[in-house]
């Protein structure tokens, strides 16, 4: 994907994970994860994943603030981003902000 091809609030994929896009910078794309939410806590039996139903369903994306890590694309991220998933794309990437 290009720069211009990104909307706020606009869903696209990169590394085998839906975003969605919160902010667009000059030279970035400001997106947080909805395909699913890695719960924490100090205590192991209340540690989980919300699916994106449960997670929207609990307002986890609604924002800003969001109450998910928003992650930074940068200028080199974005080519490997598109608006449907790639099944053979499962690398890690982008760095939480």
């Amino acid at each position: 994907m290009q720069h211009a091809d990104f909307t706020i609030r606009g869903a696209f994929w990169c590394s085998g994970r839906q975003w969605r896009c919160t902010d667009i910078g000059t030279r970035t794309i400001i997106a947080v994860r909805i395909d699913s939410v890695a719960v924490a806590s100090n205590v192991p039996e209340l540690r989980r994943t919300l699916s994106r139903g449960e997670a929207e369903a609990d307002s986890w994306f609604n924002g800003p603030p969001y109450a998910v890590a928003e992650v930074v694309f940068d200028e080199a991220d974005l080519p490997g981003c598109s608006f449907e998933p790639n099944p053979d794309d499962a690398a890690p990437m982008a760095r939480s902000s």
